[in-house]
């Protein structure tokens, strides 16, 4: 799970820079920026974030699903159906 990348996924989307998200979020960019490359957001945290970015936290933990959270026997389908329900999550997203 990288809600990171997500996070970043949707930022960039949405034509937003880290100042101004961070902003939105009443943050640090400091603190999104370590977002991004990794570390975990807590909980209060990636709600304002969430907010900030007009997303439900279900859809970032979706957009934030990668390879090595499937178990192994799910990995084709994984690799067949993901790329998909990901672009429709970020469609939603972006609405």
């Amino acid at each position: 799970m990288n809600l990171g990348k997500a996070i970043k996924n949707v930022r960039k989307r949405k034509k937003l820079s880290q100042e101004e998200l961070a902003r939105g979020a009443g943050i640090t960019q400091a603190a999104l920026s370590q977002i991004e490359n990794g570390k975990r957001p807590g909980t209060k945290t990636l709600n304002k974030i969430c907010t900030a970015l007009e997303i439900s936290e279900s859809l970032i933990y979706v957009i934030g699903i990668e390879e090595e959270d499937v178990p192994k026997k799910n990995k084709v389908l994984y690799k067949k159906l993901f790329p998909v329900i990901q672009d429709l999550v970020l469609q939603i997203a972006m609405e």
